[in-house]
């Protein structure tokens, strides 16, 4: 993929002769609208090998970020007539708050990252049944595994035990039962566990990632993580790969980075367990899959800098504002 080195220069000298507000949106959507060649150039990823395809969404990322700093830039430094003529002067100010919450604004970030390589996003339940959130998981009944999952029972007594969902993972095993593979997925929303303090929360929102397709290996894992861990903290990163437990991969590993002269984990990850995809029906001589999950708050709190993540759900109007 040939990405032309004068696309910043371009925008410039088109930025350079708008009058007004009208050619400044024209301008905009031409470097950065659905059919711009940012935007096009994402698209044509899926043709790309898993190599080339990672260092061509790092290009495109960067290069993306630069023209959206640029646009930025100059709508916060220009004032257009037009603006003028609809500002009622005579109206008392209103004192308001707009703008997304911290976790929104993440959960986004995480999922323009990914679907720009062509992961589709999807909603799963909250009220799960047991198959769903462990047994189709490689949690059989009794697994020690569940101890590290307590959580909070819908019914008990019917043949189904329905419970709040303790991962997004569940709306990958829909998948999987629904789609046929190749898959590229990702699974954002709420989950729920019993636990409380400074850094968890009984109720936190975790984004979910699934490949499954043939040829894929850990170091496809490995890449795509350490690209997307400097994309969204925008800077270059001591990353490193711990191997750890989880059921549903083989290998398994918890990711940390280097953040203040320590390391801390900020996500799991590994190959997906091939009695996982046995449960799902897909054929595990043919297809491999990785999947890796994430807290979101847990990455808001770092990219944020605060100490008690129960602070994102204080409605403390002082604390958003400074975010």
């Amino acid at each position: 993929m040939q990405i032309p080195k004068d696309l910043i220069e371009e925008a410039l000298r088109s930025l350079s002769s708008v009058a007004n507000e009208s050619d400044f949106f024209k301008v905009r959507s031409q470097f950065l609208g659905k059919k711009s060649f940012i935007q096009l150039s994402f698209k044509e990823l899926k043709n790309l090998d898993p190599e080339k395809k990672v260092l061509a969404a790092k290009e495109l990322n960067l290069l993306r970020n630069q023209l959206n700093n640029i646009f930025r830039d100059f709508q916060e430094n220009i004032n257009f007539n037009s603006a003028v003529d609809i500002i009622d002067t005579s109206l008392p100010v209103q004192d308001s708050v707009s703008g997304a919450h911290p976790i929104s604004k993440c959960t986004n970030k995480i999922l323009e990252y990914f679907e720009n390589l062509n992961f589709k996003t999807f909603y799963g339940n909250e009220i799960e049944t047991d198959f769903y959130n462990f047994e189709a998981l490689n949690f059989p009944k009794n697994h020690p595994a569940r101890q590290m999952h307590d959580t909070f029972y819908v019914d008990t007594q019917s043949k189904d035990s329905y419970l709040l969902r303790t991962h997004t993972s569940n709306t990958q095993i829909h998948s999987m039962l629904e789609h046929a593979a190749p898959i590229y997925m990702l699974s954002p929303g709420r989950v729920y566990r019993c636990d409380s303090d400074t850094t968890h929360l009984p109720m936190f929102t975790q984004v979910e990632g699934l490949a499954v397709d043939v040829d894929i290996s850990f170091a496809d894992l490995k890449g795509i993580l350490i690209d997307f861990l400097e994309f969204f903290f925008n800077k270059k990163m001591d990353i490193r790969f711990r191997p750890s437990y989880f059921p549903f991969t083989e290998p398994s590993a918890e990711v940390d980075i280097k953040f203040d002269s320590d390391w801390l984990e900020v996500l799991g990850c590994g190959m997906v367990h091939p009695n996982v995809l046995k449960n799902c029906n897909i054929d595990h001589h043919k297809f491999q899959g990785y999947a890796f999950g994430m807290g979101v708050e847990r990455l808001a709190m770092l990219y944020y800098g605060v100490k008690d993540i129960r602070d994102f759900y204080s409605s403390n109007l002082e604390f958003l504002e400074q975010i």
